[in-house]
């Protein structure tokens, strides 16, 4: 995302700053900071006021404070309760008194470090217990014991008398040595950014120019708003978030213009196989299925290809919405290819359109890796001379030698499995096919347009009538006893039901319960009399689809899995399923696993039952999936705890990456930015016209080859 071209002093090397020698390049080097541009975007991570030094009793409990303290005592204790040793230090002022805590430490080098009498600065958030207030590891400064506050204070205004940037460090490093540094890269290098944001733009919304910017965000002026800044909402950080935002939509716009501007198929439409097929299914469309089928139809007609993402929860069916597409490219004479991330999912699939197709007279093929080579062959045949009207398969529907006849219509499911690069790739295997990509992954609106910029967004937001809510339950490991009970409950009354687990074998590095040991335990003991079954994924295809197929039919009354039943696995008599070590799925994992269940007429139930020690962020996860069903909740609550970074996998949907925006705090700026940029690509002509030149150099420098535009190179 540089702005530099290489003659300029943007690109040079750290060791031309004061203070920058052959020890501290590779310190810096752990950071990923290596030139200039890189320096001047690693911003502060959060601020210190030492505008003015505290006193004692003026300490706020719950933030960080900076003061003056003189050490009174020092020593080493140990806590009575759990018999833990730490080293404790208790300073005053003439105003009171309070406790600094080590738990983890040196004791030779902080006993050194606070005799009794030194005086200095202490840094650390002030927490309380019961009557007593204390800080535990806080950063210190040494100062003369003799040295009053004022002086302090005008003494190193590097380090007092000012709002402080707090940068992340590495070992090696300290908050003193990088604010010296980086002091002189601020008052030397930020000229040299350029700002390329539109001048009406800026004005619009009272921006910085990204120099001003960069500066003030690293050294704010005394009179900057605290609150905002610590929020990251002052005009210096969001002046960087939107300039950042603005070129991501700039070409994410240009994109969208790029899908419109090509040729595509107009679909025409006779209902010759929508029609018989609506008539022979046992239940009516959802009002949501409908909606979201006119806007496909819209797409599919237009004389340009459709790009279209359809997002719905677990069980909305999307899977029919698809079907009704495919009949109407084929409808056309023109060819449908659906891809899937598994070879389970695929056949899943397979199983749904061929039981249809074959009803109206149609060809259905399935194409995945492990087939014979014989087979493969009679279906390379048949995609490459029409016969078959539509194909089904794992990524080896996108390889080389896979040839259509004629493709109109590409559905890629689980989009989150695949990357844009599969996306392109099923679109090149026709002359700009029509192109589906359906998820089962919530994503909020904003975040979704942004991850799928090129695409246009269909929701599906309502169940089909009778789906019955999944009773969700939390068991501590002690009482899987209980969960038990409530699986062999269902079980004795002909339902069935999983039991999920992570792990397909027991490795010297994991203390989970292994799944193959596990259906041994069930068969022989636990759930003895009843029918078990294993899946997993190092299990052949012919295995896997056996063990399915007794499972779908009802020979198989309890399947232990691994998650390869995470998406696609649809047996209505299912109503109970138990994740083991829960605590070790990510939420929208256990959200599509619960999926699993609940398909049928009968109430269903998902036993969660977490390992014996899990952490923080496991047990908000958990207590989301008691809460709510409601997928889009469930996203909202994924990317609180995880953040979007992980939520949504940015480098795999070929977008640049922030150094500055965060998708989840900043969504108000985005949703403007995006706004701002698709207005001016229209109103540039895909930037085009003179006054957008400067733009759309900068856009291709930041976004490189990921454009795939050969309109505006």
């Amino acid at each position: 995302m540089s702005q530099a071209d290489h003659s300029s002093p943007l690109t040079q090397k750290l060791d031309i700053l004061k203070g920058v020698g052959p020890r501290m390049l590779p310190k810096l080097a752990k950071l990923n900071l290596y030139t200039i541009e890189d320096a001047l975007y690693h911003l502060p991570i959060r601020y210190e006021d030492r505008r003015q030094l505290k006193t004692i009793n003026q300490l706020t409990e719950g933030q960080q404070q900076v003061f003056v303290g003189s050490v009174l005592a020092a020593g080493e204790t140990v806590t009575s309760r759990s018999r833990r040793r730490i080293f404790e230090v208790i300073v005053g002022d003439k105003t009171g008194k309070i406790s600094l805590k080590w738990f983890r430490y040196r004791k030779s080098w902080l006993q050194k470090r606070f005799p009794i009498g030194q005086k200095a600065v202490f840094i650390g958030e002030v927490k309380r217990f019961s009557a007593i207030r204390e800080i535990h590891h806080p950063d210190a400064e040494l100062i003369n014991t003799t040295t009053e506050l004022s002086a302090i204070l005008t003494s190193d205004p590097l380090n007092f008398g000012r709002i402080l940037p707090v940068y992340s460090l590495t070992e090696g490093l300290s908050q003193k040595q990088i604010r010296k540094i980086w002091f002189g890269l601020i008052e030397n290098f930020p000229q040299y950014i350029k700002t390329f944001l539109p001048l009406e733009i800026q004005q619009k919304h009272q921006l910085l120019p990204i120099s001003e910017a960069i500066t003030n965000v690293h050294w704010p002026e005394n009179s900057t708003n605290l609150y905002k800044l610590e929020k990251g909402e002052d005009s210096a950080r969001n002046s960087l978030v939107f300039d950042e935002f603005f070129f991501l939509e700039l070409g994410l716009a240009l994109k969208r213009a790029g899908v419109q501007l090509e040729k595509g198929i107009a679909f025409e439409f006779e209902h010759k196989y929508t029609l018989p097929l609506s008539k022979m299914l046992p239940f009516k469309l959802t009002d949501a299925q409908r909606r979201v089928l006119g806007e496909i139809k819209h797409d599919m007609m237009s004389p340009h290809p459709m790009h279209r993402l359809l997002q719905g929860d677990v069980g909305s069916g999307k899977t029919l919405v698809a079907l009704m597409a495919a009949l109407i490219a084929i409808e056309n004479r023109a060819q449908v290819a659906i891809i899937a991330p598994t070879e389970i999912l695929v056949e899943q699939h397979y199983r749904t359109f061929h039981e249809w197709l074959d009803k109206l007279g149609l060809k259905t093929a399935l194409l995945v890796g492990g087939m014979t080579a014989a087979s493969r062959r009679e279906v390379l045949s048949g995609i490459a001379d029409g016969s078959i009207n539509l194909v089904v398969g794992t990524h080896a529907v996108l390889q080389q030698g896979v040839d259509f006849h004629h493709l109109g219509l590409g559905v890629v499911d689980e989009q989150h499995r695949f990357g844009v690069k599969q996306r392109s790739l099923l679109k090149h295997k026709g002359a700009n096919p029509d192109i589906l990509v359906m998820t089962a992954t919530p994503i909020p609106r904003t975040l979704s347009m942004t991850l799928y910029g090129d695409l246009s967004v269909s929701v599906i937001d309502q169940l089909p009538p009778g789906r019955k809510p999944i009773a969700t339950e939390l068991f501590r490991p002690a009482q899987k006893q209980a969960a038990y009970t409530r699986i062999r409950n269902e079980l004795e009354q002909g339902r069935q039901a999983y039991v999920v687990y992570p792990l397909v074998e027991e490795s010297e590095k994991s203390d989970l319960q292994a799944a193959t040991s596990a259906a041994e335990s069930f068969a022989n003991e636990i759930f003895q009399g009843f029918r078990v079954g294993l899946l997993h994924g190092k299990m052949k295809s012919a295995e896997k689809d056996q063990i399915m197929e007794r499972f779908r039919c009802g020979d198989v009354q309890l399947l232990v899995a691994t998650t390869v039943i995470e998406v696609g696995v649809d047996v209505p008599n299912a109503t109970v399923m138990m994740i083991e070590h829960a605590d070790r799925f990510g939420l929208s994992q256990l959200h599509q696993l619960r999926g699993r269940v609940g398909r049928g007429a009968d109430k269903s139930y998902c036993l969660l039952i977490p390992s014996a020690n899990y952490s923080d962020d496991a047990r908000k996860r958990l207590a989301v999936m008691v809460q709510t069903e409601d997928g889009f909740r469930i996203a909202e609550a994924d990317l609180k705890i995880r953040g979007p970074g992980d939520f949504l996998g940015t480098r795999q949907a070929g977008l640049p990456d922030f150094r500055v925006a965060n998708l989840l705090k900043d969504m108000k700026l985005l949703e403007s930015a995006r706004h701002d940029a698709f207005d001016y690509v229209e109103k540039t002509d895909q930037l085009s016209k003179p006054e957008a030149q400067s733009v759309k150099e900068e856009l291709i420098r930041r976004w490189g080859s990921r454009l795939e535009l050969a309109s505006i190179g």
